[in-house]
């Protein structure tokens, strides 16, 4: 194993025991004052996502390619006899792409009883957050899809962006999950 395998394992390690050590607490409940989320990084900006969502975290492997599928759809893999469609995020949010290397992972979701993939340039940890940490997303105009973003977390000289994965991955234009009716 040479070392940037080697760190890559440490990190996807320390963030399953960090997502472990969540479940084991108990969770937030949405009238909440905090929350916890996976923070992982697209590019040079670091998101945050309710950790609730995440079922594990995996090491990327190249999926299976879908004739016609959008560019953000990378293809489906096979979980232990269910198949899961992969999001590349950094393609759907439209940032820079990226090689995928040792520390590029899937943080494989559960949306509204269904699995989907969600492919990530590295995932950082899993953190607790208070209230009064996270500011309402700033206002944009309509060319700007804000939708997704629930509110902007500083802590210490970190940013975070948090998103609301499952209206993402819900959004018809993604057509992985039905509307709710």
């Amino acid at each position: 194993m040479d070392m940037s395998t080697d760190v890559a394992h440490v990190a996807r390690h320390e963030a399953e025991r960090a997502l472990m050590g969540a479940r084991g607490r108990t969770p937030a409940t949405p009238t909440s004052a905090h929350g916890e989320y996976l923070t992982f990084r697209l590019g040079a900006e670091e998101y945050g996502i309710d950790i609730l969502r995440v079922q594990e975290i995996r090491s990327y492997e190249q999926p299976t390619r879908i004739a016609n599928a959008p560019s953000f759809l990378k293809g489906v893999v096979n979980l232990r006899g269910v198949i899961v469609p992969i999001i590349d995020l950094r393609v759907k949010l439209g940032c820079e792409s990226a090689d995928f290397n040792a520390f590029t992972v899937v943080i494989v979701l559960n949306i509204r009883g269904r699995v989907v993939g969600a492919v990530v340039d590295s995932v950082s940890d899993v953190m607790e957050l208070s209230h009064d940490l996270i500011k309402p997303a700033p206002a944009m105009n309509a060319v700007v899809d804000m939708s997704y973003v629930t509110g902007i977390a500083n802590v210490g000289d970190r940013m975070l962006i948090l998103m609301d994965i499952q209206a993402l991955m819900s959004a018809a234009d993604m057509g992985l999950i039905e509307a709710m009716g």
